[in-house]
């Protein structure tokens, strides 16, 4: 996603009464889809001196697909499969989490099981992967290595989706969804901001359960807060921290502010947002890196057009820890943390998509070494 102007509440509420037809005063949201626009340069040159790591490798880069979102998943031999969502061409892109090469393309244009229309939010839990579909408004879950589908739920609810979190319980699973609808368009075509009011449903969370060999799913409630601090104007990225009861969810409205907004698992507000002080772009894609010790590092992402800054905060205290970038990754949606240790990234690797072309990969050794962070062995 990209930014969107927002219109005062107020001004929003009486156009809706009023059903006028005309461009308001202050400037509407921008209705061209924002996933397919770059983040604005800075107006002033970006002088900060932040770390820059050489990335581990780049994918092909295919600009046709509008590469969004990254997940990984290890098959049963070994092999580390980087799982990408193609925006244009309504498919799954698969490359080796090794190397980057190409593997494979999943899925066709449609609405039936195994197809899709616009993926954006990918996540992948056990040995099954979820994907959020923005036009068919749906989540669909396939299993691996097969890619085979088994449930597709959250069609009657979901508006306009885009990210997604899934927390893994006993019970089952809790997936969040973030979903960006709008109040209509204007006379221009442009989308119309909700008021305050009307954010109450921006991120919603289904509870999903094994039945037998099968998944069931069910609406587990829906969130956000009305108040100016704690609104969550426009959304895509989310996740989430269970041992500290915290959901950090990444603010796209840059004309309000570049920023993450910390919630608590049951969509509390905790009066406490991340990132206004240090981000120079729209906040976007959103990771946290848990160690056995119980701390860590959440890693967000400064989606910069002409490069891409990672800033890390700290997991409990959410102070800012530091920042990195990379020597090409720019404009990144979607980012991905796989903390498993393999023989190419024995403590782990950060996928993140550049310039909707492709992924690169960022070694977490690199990351370490370059904000001199302790040692952190894996849960």
């Amino acid at each position: 996603m990209t930014p969107i102007r927002t219109l005062l509440p107020a001004l929003v509420a009486g156009l809706l009464v009023a059903g006028c037809t005309g461009k308001p005063p202050t400037a509407a949201a921008d209705a061209r889809d924002a996933d397919e626009k770059a983040t604005p340069a800075a107006t002033t040159p970006d002088t900060r001196d932040i770390p820059v790591i050489q990335e581990a490798f780049l994918t092909p880069m295919t600009p046709a697909d509008n590469i969004d979102s990254p997940a990984s998943w290890t098959t049963p031999e070994g092999q580390r499969w980087l799982i990408a969502t193609a925006k244009a061409t309504d498919r799954l892109v698969v490359y080796d989490g090794q190397t980057g090469a190409h593997l494979r393309e999943v899925g066709t244009t449609g609405e039936g099981a195994g197809q899709f229309k616009r993926p954006n939010g990918i996540a992948v839990v056990d040995d099954m992967v979820f994907i959020v579909e923005r036009d068919n408004h749906r989540v669909q879950v396939l299993s691996l290595p097969d890619f085979a589908p088994v449930l597709t739920f959250a069609a009657e609810q979901l508006q306009k989706p885009y990210g997604l979190w899934v927390n893994k319980t006993d019970a089952g699973y809790q997936v969040y969804v973030t979903d960006a609808y709008m109040a209509g368009e204007d006379a221009q075509g442009e989308d119309i901001l909700p008021p305050l009011d009307q954010l109450d449903k921006r991120v919603w969370r289904f509870d999903v359960a094994h039945n037998g060999a099968a998944l069931s799913a069910k609406v587990g409630g829906n969130f956000g807060d009305a108040s100016p601090e704690g609104a969550l104007r426009v959304v895509e990225s989310i996740w989430g921290d269970p041992a500290n009861d915290r959901l950090l969810i990444a603010e796209e409205d840059e004309t309000y502010a570049n920023e993450l907004k910390v919630y608590d698992l049951a969509g509390k507000y905790a009066g406490k947002t991340l990132g206004r002080d240090v981000f120079k772009a729209q906040s976007e894609g959103i990771m946290l890196k848990t160690c056995a010790d119980g701390s860590g590092w959440w890693l967000t992402t400064e989606q910069g057009k002409g490069r891409t800054v990672f800033h890390l905060f700290d997991r409990k205290t959410l102070a800012h820890t530091g920042a990195v970038t990379g020597a090409k990754v720019a404009n990144t949606d979607g980012i991905w943390l796989d903390a498993s240790a393999s023989e190419r990234f024995p403590d782990g690797v950060l996928y993140a998509v550049h310039d909707d072309q492709g992924v690169v990969a960022l070694d977490w050794r690199d990351i370490a070494k370059s904000l001199q962070l302790p040692a952190c062995q894996t849960p």
